[in-house]
């Protein structure tokens, strides 16, 4: 029996009649136990031949004993009289009509009809004939109809089969509930329902058939019940488990992981470790098993103590490639980056094809300024087609930061993966105006949206940001509007184009855009705070600029939403609404903590400039001496360039 991939092996059912192995496909293959070629035959002629079943009448007589032939076509003699009968046609019980109205006579020996409750053949036909026709609702309902006959195992698991593919799990589950019903000591069918009643949330039932499962064999194995069930909402997973609790589960690994992955994520380790550990007391070595444990002693015990149980485990299975990379990435995780290469070379060295591992070593020797190492490790790496191009972005980073940058360039230029070719490229163009190449810049975001039509917006908006960085504003707003008109539903052109316009010289067009803009995302922080910003430079007391920003400083850290660029931003806006009010102390109550956390020249200056109102000269004259070494803020002319900001 294979229906979910269950094996009845593993709840060793003594001569188990049910368990033997069958075709799914061809569930007419165990009926009455008739010799295998006479049943092939006529299934093979079956499914060759998209005729009307009667078509089969007279072979089907030929092949098969009279008594089963007889039970066979006691259904089609019927619907021949009315098929005869609606044609005009007077045929006797001893002649088939087919198609072209031909007749041929039948000569056998009468015999009474047996009635017996074992699944129709023809009936079975006719399901496969539909499901084969894609008619899977008339073979479902047939296939239905036929398994709660007798000796109809194979039938069961052809029609669950079928409702799974087409039904919903709950209307699964209530079949193979009200089968099992009637069968109620088919083991196997104990397994489908409680895979059923999991998935469909059942849990209550789901307990009952495991408690059942391992009343019978505490040792059955339940990983195939257990694929695929894990639930997503914390209700469900707690529902779960206290269904699962009162199973006994001490000889059984599977149903102890479970809990113990369970009761390690509602935060009760000490309980998960002794379910973990039972489990590891039939499987010591299972990986999976073993990096759970782990899991769970992070939870409870020191760092020290996880890195030497996983090293155990590691010397015991030291063809594991999950454990090797378990440790390596706790150790990166503890920032002990030192020890993460060091045991990335030694994985490197025994798995010295393995792309993965490659690639890590690469990329953690890079952190780490191993830069030798990087290059041999991504060099390897590069002979491989799947990784041709990750290597080459890498070996592009790392000449980068060996301030290498023609071969920095080289590298980035060959990288051609859709995922990373945009970053390389915004690096190329960085390079370029490094030199002082305008014309190179420009021509690389050209060439690249030719070759990655895909990334056309984005190019067309660095291109617009590399001439207004030449001061050539004007020629930026003209090819974004341009762009625009061939792209008119890119948001990222559009939201460029407002960023060119000037807030009171615009204001008209730059308010109609940023309207149409949050009217298409309502959502999108950037939107809301550039119409903050134009609204409080025309109304420094704009009550709705003023929200709108108060708004977005308040989104919280762990809010997906949560920019920590466009936060300072906000508050740069509340800081310089403030300052055009005279409003000092608050402007520095916005900006003295994230000015001391993560300094920006914008933030610096606006901080100077409210220490200058307030007349606190010992803190203008520090914080100027701080701009000035960290920014090169005012070197010519100090006043003059405070006043100009």
């Amino acid at each position: 029996m294979a229906l979910f991939g269950f094996q009845c092996r593993l709840i060793r059912v003594p001569n188990c009649q049910s368990c033997i192995q069958v075709s799914l496909l061809n569930p007419i293959n165990r009926l009455r136990q008739r010799p295998k070629l006479i049943l092939l035959l006529a299934a093979s002629l079956c499914v060759a031949t998209p005729a009307h079943a009667h078509f089969f009448s007279p072979l089907l007589e030929a092949l098969l004993p009279s008594s089963l032939y007889n039970s066979v076509t006691i259904r089609s003699k019927s619907q021949t009289t009315n098929a005869q009968k609606n044609s005009g046609n007077e045929t006797s019980d001893n002649h088939i009509l087919y198609p072209n109205n031909n007749r041929i006579k039948i000569t056998k020996t009468k015999t009474t009809p047996q009635v017996t409750n074992e699944p129709n053949l023809y009936a079975l036909l006719d399901a496969e004939f539909a499901a084969a026709r894609g008619d899977t609702r008339r073979a479902l309902t047939i296939y239905k109809q036929q398994s709660f006959k007798e000796e109809a195992t194979v039938v069961f698991e052809r029609a669950l089969g079928l409702s799974l593919r087409d039904e919903d799990v709950d209307s699964s589950l209530q079949f193979a509930k009200t089968w099992l019903d009637q069968n109620p000591d088919h083991v196997p069918a104990w397994f489908y329902v409680a895979h059923l009643a999991l998935k469909a949330h059942d849990y209550t039932l789901a307990g009952e058939m495991l408690s059942r499962i391992l009343s019978y064999d505490p040792r059955a194995d339940l990983s195939e019940i257990l694929i695929g069930i894990y639930p997503n909402t914390e209700s469900d997973q707690r529902e779960l488990l206290a269904a699962l609790q009162p199973i006994a589960s001490q000889q059984n690994a599977s149903l102890s992981v479970l809990k113990a992955g369970l009761l390690y994520q509602f935060n009760e380790p000490e309980i998960a470790l002794i379910h973990i550990q039972r489990a590891l007391m039939s499987e010591p070595d299972y990986v999976p098993f073993i990096t759970l444990k782990a899991d769970i002693l992070r939870k409870i015990e020191p760092a020290a103590t996880v890195i030497t149980y996983i090293s155990q485990a590691r010397f015991r299975n030291p063809g594991s490639k999950s454990l090797y990379l378990y440790e390596i990435r706790y150790l990166l995780d503890l920032e002990q980056s030192e020890e993460a290469w060091k045991l990335l070379l030694e994985a490197h060295s025994r798995f010295d094809d393995d792309a993965e591992i490659t690639l890590l070593a690469a990329l953690v020797s890079l952190d780490i300024e191993e830069y030798r190492s990087a290059d041999q490790l991504l060099n390897m790496l590069a002979k491989n087609p799947n990784y041709l191009d990750q290597a080459y972005y890498y070996l592009g980073i790392s000449a980068e930061r060996q301030q290498r940058f023609e071969q920095a360039k080289y590298y980035l230029n060959g990288v051609m993966q859709e995922d990373l070719v945009l970053a390389a490229r915004k690096k190329v163009v960085a390079f370029e105006l490094l030199n002082n190449n305008v014309d190179a810049a420009l021509a690389t975001l050209e060439i690249l949206r030719q070759q990655f039509e895909v990334f056309a917006p984005e190019s067309y908006v660095l291109q617009a940001d590399v001439l207004w960085q030449q001061g050539e504003a004007d020629e930026a707003l003209r090819l974004l509007t341009r762009a625009s008109r061939k792209y008119p539903n890119s948001e990222l052109i559009l939201f460029a184009r407002t960023q060119l316009l000037d807030d009171v010289k615009d204001y008209v067009v730059k308010r109609a855009l940023l309207n149409h803009l949050q009217a298409l995302n309502p959502t999108n922080l950037s939107y809301q705070l550039s119409y903050a910003q134009l609204l409080l430079s025309n109304d420094r007391s704009s009550k709705q600029g003023l929200d709108l920003a108060t708004t977005i400083i308040q989104v919280r850290y762990d809010d997906p939403r949560y920019d920590n660029e466009l936060h300072l931003q906000a508050l740069n806006v509340l800081a310089s609404s403030a300052l055009a009010n005279d409003d000092y102390t608050q402007v520095i109550e916005y900006l003295q903590t994230p000015y001391d956390v993560l300094p920006t020249l914008r933030s610096g200056v606006l901080l100077l400039r409210a220490y200058q109102g307030l007349g606190d000269s010992d803190n203008v004259k520090t914080l100027l001496a701080d701009l000035q070494q960290r920014f090169s803020f005012g070197q010519d002319n100090v006043n003059d360039r405070v006043q100009l900001y």
